[in-house]
């Protein structure tokens, strides 16, 4: 595929534009809850080199061994070093290799078609908004659009290192998480549905080295990762046990569970008044359009038919299946809406291409312009401004910035702790719903972590807890047969605190250990002077 400089000046500008608008302020948002399990993982790798997959609540291993490259290049060494830009950086990095992935479809395509379906990527409110999630989505689609974009080079050039990367993309994308099955069968049902009859003899004419050493490279990344390099050899067993899991999880789930239209409604905004964020109908509207223009085979000159009719039926199983499952977050729109890029450039450059004349062309022009320019104002609001209010879609069950909050108020008061950060804290949820506060006290040496009151634990001199606690706290703080008597306790937070919306989080603190915060917090700093 050859690319002249016109050509590579359009891949860096699309490049960087995709860096500019994911790698500011990978700080600002708070931490989400399954962000901090990630990160906790990770820390457990970071610091005793170790890592084992667990089948029942976490996905694959690729998101932790990626981080673990980035840590050393930020000369992490402890995970106290480690910071959200550091987790972060990791799908940011795949949020723009998915960017660069696009052209090497621009011979299938057509480079109109290929350079809108890469700005429409750098630019999408989500894959903006998600690329700076520390979480298993990003790397996912990368590495599953990888494998098409490999097979598709391999179908132009029959080379084995294609074929090579194709397994390499697969075995990444079951490392990854479990869903890359429905991609992968997605995959497989609309390459029937494009050849038909003549699947058997598009499959015979590929060579079975090449085929043998694509299952290979998947195969041998699948059985490295999950069992830890073979220090874990059940990995490889737990990886088809989580099925089972997954599948009970997906029908049965009431709190993730949602309408079969939960994803459209995102996308398109539909029933969401009072949203202030981000939309991709621009997207979804010439994604239809590709469609149509596929459908009835006009205004593709240029363009391998093939190609764009297994882009649509890929992304139209992918949406049914998303749809049919009850289970159902909004960061699992992301390979769809991939899909529906890829059609959307097709479509305008269709438009483009089946415009009378100039003066059409200028004026359809300008409208796509906007458009551009509407998607990329919301990717700001929702990634910079709205990052982690409830009035936008891509916002789920977020921690609140009221975090911050927590974080710095025990910091202080560790600073006026004679044991510092060792200061002995307890943090008591029901059911263990205090994340991402193991991210946040991730410095504090001493936490005790409670699913409820331990009456014959030590007394902390500082507690985070929920309001169905109280009682039951009350009734140990204050227990004058306890032979060891726990103090005067007074709250530490005056205002209504949530760590997510609707959940309320408390603080209790000894008094004198208060009384010193109270001194300290109105002894006049040096900028005061």
């Amino acid at each position: 595929m050859k690319c002249s400089w016109k050509c590579c000046a359009l891949i860096a500008a699309v490049t960087i534009t995709a860096v500019a608008v994911r790698v500011p302020r990978l700080h600002q948002r708070p931490m989400h809850c399954d962000e901090a399990v990630n990160a906790i993982k990770f820390g457990r790798l970071l610091e005793t080199g170790y890592y084992k997959y667990n089948p029942r609540h976490y996905h694959g291993p690729t998101l932790n061994y990626f981080t673990l490259s980035e840590a050393g290049l930020s000369s992490a060494k402890n995970f106290s070093d480690v910071t959200e830009t550091d987790l972060r950086n990791v799908p940011v990095a795949f949020g723009i290799l998915l960017v660069v992935l696009v052209f090497l479809l621009a011979d299938g395509l057509g480079w109109s078609a290929t350079f809108l379906a890469a700005l429409l990527t750098a630019i999408s409110a989500a894959f903006v908004f998600y690329s700076r999630y520390y979480i298993h989505e990003m790397l996912l689609v990368c590495f599953t659009f990888g494998v098409i974009v490999c097979l598709w080079r391999y179908a132009r050039s029959s080379s084995i290192i294609w074929a090579l990367s194709a397994g390499v993309f697969m075995g990444l994308a079951a490392c990854t998480k479990e869903t890359f099955v429905i991609s992968f069968v997605s995959m497989a049902a609309a390459f029937v549905l494009v050849f038909g009859a003549a699947c058997k003899s598009v499959v015979k004419s590929i060579k079975p080295l090449h085929v043998f050493a694509g299952l290979a490279a998947a195969v041998t990344i699948t059985v490295l990762l999950y069992t830890s390099f073979f220090s874990n050899p059940a990995g490889i067993l737990d990886f088809f046990r989580s099925y089972s899991h997954y599948l009970v999880r997906a029908g049965g789930d009431q709190i993730h569970c949602h309408r079969w239209y939960y994803y459209l409604r995102i996308l398109t905004y539909a029933g969401y008044p009072g949203s202030v964020t981000g939309s991709e109908v621009f997207i979804v509207l010439l994604a239809v359009t590709g469609l149509v223009f596929t459908v009835r085979k006009t205004n593709l000159a240029g363009v391998n038919l093939k190609l764009v009719r297994f882009i649509a039926f890929y992304t139209i199983i992918m949406t049914l299946v998303y749809s049919v499952i009850p289970y159902k977050t909004p960061w699992c729109l992301l390979g769809m809406l991939h899909g529906m890029i890829l059609l959307a450039g097709t479509g305008a450059a269709a438009i483009i291409r089946s415009l009378p004349n100039m003066l059409w062309r200028v004026l359809v022009g300008v409208v796509l312009a906007a458009g551009v320019g509407h998607l990329a104002w919301h990717s700001y609001m929702g990634s910079y401004k709205y990052h982690a209010d409830p009035r936008n879609p891509y916002v789920y069950a977020h921690t609140t910035e009221d975090v911050l909050i927590v974080k710095q108020r025990l910091e202080t008061i560790a600073k006026l702790h004679p044991d510092g950060r060792n200061m002995y804290l307890q943090v008591i949820f029901e059911k263990n719903d205090y994340w991402p506060l193991p991210w946040y006290l991730r410095n504090f040496k001493r936490v005790g972590w409670y699913d409820s009151v331990d009456r014959d634990s030590a007394c902390a001199e500082v507690i985070i807890t929920s309001p169905s606690m109280e009682q039951a706290l009350a009734g140990k703080l204050y227990d004058l047969s306890r032979k060891e008597k726990c103090g005067l306790y007074v709250p530490l937070f005056a205002d209504y605190i949530q760590l997510r919306p609707g959940v309320e989080m408390r603080g209790f603190v000894v008094k004198d250990l208060w009384d010193r915060f109270e001194q300290y917090s109105q002894k006049p700093r040096m900028s005061e002077k």
